[in-house]
């Protein structure tokens, strides 16, 4: 039973990670936690063991997008590289923090992130778009046929975002992507098409890197990365391609609601 609840969490985090740009960690964490720990149904489910999981599958769903990205030119590959590099220390701090945490905590500030996320997405429409990182740093251009876009960054900025980004992949095993495609969409500009994409590469690149430190960590529970693994992979195939029949602005609503309710989901686990 366990191996069928873990294939279809997988299947879906793959999904809703790859049509996103998440990388399926906000889908597979609290998923696992759930029917893990909450309802009993997976043994020896801890936070620490669900984190090593879901490195590991992020390593498989972003492989399999960035190739289907790759396809349809969404995938800016130098940014990819500078937001990795600045990633690469927060990523291994945070496995190292997540030591610490048990499980209520662990719901509890995942929830609470989530939810900042998905409200800085909900009123993104409201705010004026923030100009000076793209005047003020090295310009891009994309033209996704329809609209020609102009966006980009300070790369000492950058790298500092993404320090702050790799830390809270390597404590809550959430690949970034959830918190690098709000950035890269509210404070560069980039296209949300280009943030998804870019945002899958990255997550390749620094859960490859997050995996190593919870390997070593013993954080791995190796037997139920054979359900996982297989059916995320399949999922974020899917999800790469329902992102070429969507625009933008559904893209964006997607990714509020999907962070909206799994962080509440989560800080109701934390505190009850």
């Amino acid at each position: 039973m366990e191996w069928i609840i873990l294939a279809i969490s997988g299947l879906f985090s793959g999904i809703v990670g790859a049509l996103v740009g998440l990388g399926g960690g906000v889908i597979l964490v609290p998923a696992t936690l759930f029917f893990g720990a909450s309802l009993g149904m997976i043994p020896n489910i801890t936070p620490q063991s669900v984190v090593g999981l879901s490195v590991i599958m992020m390593i498989f769903t972003g492989l399999s997008s960035t190739l289907s990205y790759m396809k349809t030119k969404t995938v800016d590959f130098k940014s990819g590289f500078i937001f990795f590099i600045g990633s690469i220390p927060g990523t291994i701090l945070g496995a190292f923090v997540n030591k610490g945490l048990d499980l209520p905590s662990f719901n509890l500030y995942f929830g609470i992130l989530l939810v900042i996320l998905s409200t800085l997405l909900l009123v993104r429409d409201r705010l004026s778009p923030v100009r000076w990182f793209v005047e003020n740093g090295k310009q891009k251009s994309f033209n996704d046929g329809n609209k020609t876009y102009v966006y980009g960054y300070p790369i000492w900025f950058a790298i500092l975002l993404t320090f702050c980004v790799g830390f809270a992949s390597g404590l809550f095993g959430i690949g970034g992507g959830s918190i690098i495609v709000p950035a890269m969409i509210l404070l560069f500009l980039f296209p949300p098409h280009v943030a998804v994409g870019t945002s899958m590469f990255m997550v390749f690149l620094s859960a490859m890197v997050n995996s190593v430190t919870h390997i070593s960590l013993g954080n791995v529970p190796w037997l139920y990365t054979i359900p996982v693994v297989p059916a995320a992979y399949i999922g974020a195939k899917i999800g790469a391609k329902l992102n070429k029949k969507l625009n933008s602005d559904t893209l964006v609503l997607a990714l509020r609601i999907v962070l909206l309710l799994l962080g509440i989901r989560s800080i109701i686990d934390g505190l009850f």
